[in-house]
C-alpha cells in the first residue's frame, strides 16, 4: 500500500500542476483556484482511503472495516460541507473544479492501482527451514 500511496500522491501532484496551468490559461486566477481546490477535494478523498487501509493493515478485519467505514462517512460529510461552503463563492472557476475533481479520481485511482499491481506479495506465508526439518 505504501507504493500505491506514493504513486497516488505523485499522480495528484502532476494533475494539480497541469490543472492549475490549464485553468490559469483559460480563466486566470479563478481557473487556478478551481483546479487546485478540485485536486485537493478529489485527490484527498481517494488518498485518505488508501492511507486508512495502510494504517489499519495490522488491525483485525472487523476493526479495520469499521475504521474504513467511519472514515468513508467522514469523507462524505467533509466533501459535502466543502462543496456547500464553496457553492456561494465566486473566486474559483466551477468548471475547472468539477473537471479536476473527476480527473483526480481517475488519475489517483489509476496510479494507486499501478502501485498495488507492481508490488510483489507472497500468496502464502513462508515457513522457516527448521520447521520443515522437524517434521521428518
Amino acid at each position: 500500500m505504501k507504493s500505491a500511496v506514493r504513486w497516488g500522491v505523485m499522480g495528484l501532484v502532476v494533475l494539480a500542476v497541469v490543472g492549475a496551468l490549464l485553468g490559469g490559461l483559460f480563466d486566470g486566477k479563478k481557473g487556478v483556484y478551481g483546479a487546485l481546490i478540485g485536486a485537493a477535494v478529489g485527490g484527498g478523498f481517494i488518498l485518505f482511503t488508501a492511507l486508512g487501509v495502510l494504517l489499519t493493515a495490522k488491525l483485525p478485519a472487523l476493526t479495520a472495516g469499521a475504521v474504513l467505514l467511519g472514515t468513508w462517512l467522514l469523507k462524505m460529510i467533509l466533501a459535502m460541507v466543502v462543496l456547500f461552503i464553496l457553492s456561494g463563492m465566486d473566486f474559483y472557476n466551477k468548471t475547472a473544479l468539477v473537471l479536476v475533481i473527476i480527473m483526480s479520481l481517475v488519475v489517483v485511482l489509476g496510479a494507486e492501482t499501478y502501485g498495488v499491481l507492481g508490488t510483489k506479495t507472497p500468496y502464502v506465508e513462508p515457513t522457516s527451514s527448521n520447521a520443515d526439518n522437524d517434521d521428518e
